[in-house]
């Protein structure tokens, strides 16, 4: 690691990840599942060293600035500054998602100071557009993309460190196949050679599996699920603020929460006393679009969700809907060098593909996914009457809560 990279980890933004857990509330099914996102951050700076010396010992970097050649490794080693203690949790809950604030934390004195001692004009900007995907460079794929340095390297990590055989991913084969190519007479991006086609297939089965065994494991989405709760509670209270919870870490997070007035979620999930199913209904079962609520209003959800409790004759708080959504689990949008030297789109608008899982990729993302309602109390709940309640459409949803008729 070069001195500039190493100030920059060396930071206090930098550090807290090392006290942030890189998969959330997973460690509490698989208990080696406590690497961290420090150890993420340093992997990825990694891999984009590796990536570039390969691009430029085939001369593909000839075309491309010496500054956004060097940005590419830092932004690899700052992308997930921004993130929330217990990994997406949080952006699920509703709050900014953790690329809009890596900007607050660049802010910091001490990464501040490290970010321009190397130089770079306005490099906060610079790699803030890396991070959320808006950088103009043609090596912006490798930071924000369909085939970006982050995702190779934290399928194999996650994989390794609960101890499942799912997320074996070829990263060799890929990092030799990545390529810059000009895509369809628009600016230059990165691609793949054909040569990495079935490893890059492997990569999206293995995120598929990974998704459908450990990251929506039910007890992880349990804990998920009280977590959240816990959080937009203490926030509606004023017992905590948006800020203090970006901030915060793992541990510190929790401390403050099992403080806040009444929040019994958060006593529960230090002893593990996670909520049980009432509902487990596979992905498959739920009718096309329908639920899509669940996922993106969690305001709409929390007020389900009290009035289910009430039904239920528990208090607001103790029963929760959960219905994860991933839609891009197996997206791929980048440009295919042939052998023959011709370029062309991966996946083409007419909806044809170079790769055969693109063929199922809807099916897997539902097969992936379950709906389910989680409740502190086991309860008898009828699973029609869930169905036939997500498949109402967002207004249909709040005109019944306000006519009392859900």
């Amino acid at each position: 690691m070069d001195s500039q990279a190493l100030e920059v980890l060396d930071s206090e933004p930098l550090q807290r990840l090392r006290y942030i857990k890189q998969l959330g509330h997973a460690f509490l099914v698989y208990p080696t599942a406590n690497h961290t996102r420090f150890e993420h951050a340093v992997g990825t700076y990694h891999l984009a060293r590796r990536a570039l010396s390969l691009l430029d010992e085939r001369g593909e970097l000839d075309n491309v600035d010496a500054e956004e050649r060097a940005l590419i490794p830092l932004a690899g080693l700052v992308h997930d500054v921004g993130h929330y203690p217990f990994s997406h949790s949080l952006e699920e809950a509703g709050l900014p998602s953790h690329e809009e604030l890596a900007m607050t934390h660049f802010a910091h004195p001490s990464l501040r100071s490290a970010l321009r001692h190397t130089g770079f004009e306005d490099i906060e900007s610079r790699l803030q557009a890396l991070i959320t995907g808006r950088s103009q460079t043609p090596l912006q794929g490798l930071i924000s993309g369909s085939l970006d340095l982050d995702k190779l390297e934290y399928l194999s990590r996650d994989a390794r460190m609960c101890g499942v055989p799912y997320g074996a991913v070829d990263v060799d084969r890929l990092l030799h196949a990545i390529t810059v190519l000009d895509s369809d007479g628009g600016p230059r991006r990165v691609g793949i050679r054909e040569k990495g086609i079935s490893a890059l297939e492997s990569l999206l089965f293995a995120r598929y599996q990974m998704y459908r065994n450990v990251y929506w494991h039910h007890a992880v989405r349990s804990a998920t699920a009280m977590f959240k709760r816990a959080v937009r509670t203490a926030l509606a209270h004023g017992e905590l603020t948006v800020d203090a919870v970006a901030h915060s870490t793992d541990e510190g997070l929790m401390q403050r929460l099992r403080e806040t007035h009444g929040n019994e979620i958060a006593l529960r999930l230090r002893q593990r006393k996670l909520y049980k199913r009432l509902v487990d209904i596979a992905g498959e079962e739920v009718p096309e679009d329908a639920g899509d609520w669940v996922a993106e209003c969690p305001d709409l959800v929390e007020r389900v969700e009290n009035k289910l409790a009430a039904k239920l004759q528990l208090q607001p708080g103790e029963v929760l809907l959960d219905f994860p959504a991933k839609a891009k689990m197996i997206e791929v949008d980048m440009p295919l060098l042939r052998k023959d030297g011709t370029v062309e789109p991966l996946a083409a608008s007419d909806g044809t593909s170079q790769l055969g899982i693109h063929r199922i990729a809807d099916e897997l993302h539902a097969r992936a996914r379950r709906l389910r309602v989680f409740a502190a109390t086991s309860r008898p709940l009828d699973q029609q009457y869930i169905l036939q309640l997500v498949e109402r459409k967002k207004n249909e949803v709040e005109s019944d809560l306000e006519s009392d008729m859900l």
